[in-house]
């Protein structure tokens, strides 16, 4: 593949409308970086969603190839961390939000923001996990330090999309049998099930309102926020804690300082977006290892010219699991 000639997904903003295709690109049209990577592998997730979004909040400056995961093999590197031939993979940072991301045959990415792709893990199935798998691995690592244990009453909230159906199937594999799933159609409660809930509720019989409700749960793995982050923090037990990672349901939080000073709760912010090398690499390891749940998600892969398909079922609640972007 000639490095001057290479397709990618592009999105501009023309007379206050976001449009996206597929264009032919060199690589000008590319961020700085020194490392330059063959992708093969990228996914879409709902902050993806978003660029796409006139005001979305994520993309401030047009034109961007969106695309915050990707996947592929190194072409050259100018970081002494990695060397031509190597798999490897970004998630997170500014990739897809102000530095051109993985929608493309090729991209450009500063070393720091990369990592192996572990042994035993190929780039597809580094792309199954994406950010989503990272950052359902992070709120499970600071649960499990938070003191969660396997005969604990776990709550998983948005359990059917990216970070919610890892997450359930994770600690389903760990030997969580008291582990609940919150769904918002009635649809969803099968494949929650299938991920390994043992118990799915309505998050219509969620409600917010009491600064402190009946003590429920032991912990709560959280990927909506807005109101229903703040109805389930009054329902965590004592000394309980619940991890937050997700905005889809707003970006307040309505709460009050009760469950902190009565019940000892902790919430725990999850950061995917730069979290410590060591940290990342932790979680890739879990990931292909104990915590390898690669081949029972639910997984749909698409080409580039199916992107924006995919984007309007993210932006009208209609996507379950996760849908990878086979670039080469």
């Amino acid at each position: 593949m000639l490095l001057e000639n290479f397709k990618g997904f592009i999105v501009r903003e023309k007379d206050s409308e976001v449009t996206g295709q597929i264009e032919e690109l060199n690589l000008v049209d590319l961020s700085s970086g020194n490392v330059v990577i063959k992708v093969e592998y990228s996914s879409l997730n709902y902050k993806d969603m978003l660029a796409f979004q006139k005001n979305g909040g994520v993309v401030h400056n047009y034109p961007l190839i969106p695309g915050i995961d990707l996947a592929g093999t190194v072409i050259s590197s100018e970081d002494a961390n990695f060397k031509e031939g190597q798999w490897v993979l970004g998630a997170g940072y500014d990739l897809g939000v102000s530095h051109s991301g993985g929608l493309a045959e090729i991209a450009r990415v500063p070393g720091e923001w990369l990592t192996k792709v572990p042994e035993n893990m190929t780039t597809r199935e580094a792309m199954i996990y994406g950010t989503a798998g990272l950052t359902a691995g992070l709120s499970i690592k600071a649960l499990l330090e938070a003191g969660m244990k396997p005969e604990d009453h776990v709550l998983v909230t948005g359990s059917t999309g990216g970070v919610g159906s890892i997450a359930t199937k994770i600690l389903a594999k760990l030997g969580y049998e008291n582990l609940a799933a919150l769904v918002r159609k009635p649809g969803q409660a099968k494949i929650a099930q299938s991920l390994g809930a043992t118990e799915v509720i309505d998050a219509s019989s969620i409600r917010s309102g009491k600064p402190l409700q009946h003590q429920t749960f032991d912990y709560v793995l959280d990927t909506v926020g807005g109101d229903v982050a703040a109805a389930l923090l009054s329902m965590v037990k004592i000394d309980g804690a619940m991890s937050v990672c997700g905005n889809v349901g707003g970006n307040k939080l309505a709460t009050s300082v009760l469950p902190f000073i009565l019940r000892g709760i902790s919430l725990l912010g999850i950061d995917s977006i730069t979290p410590p090398a060591e940290i990342q690499n932790e979680i890739w390891q879990k990931l292909a290892t104990d915590w390898n749940i690669v081949d029972e998600l639910v997984v749909d892969e698409v080409g580039l010219d199916e992107v924006l398909q995919v984007v309007q079922k993210l932006k009208d609640g209609q996507h379950l699991g996760r849908t990878i972007v086979k670039i080469q």
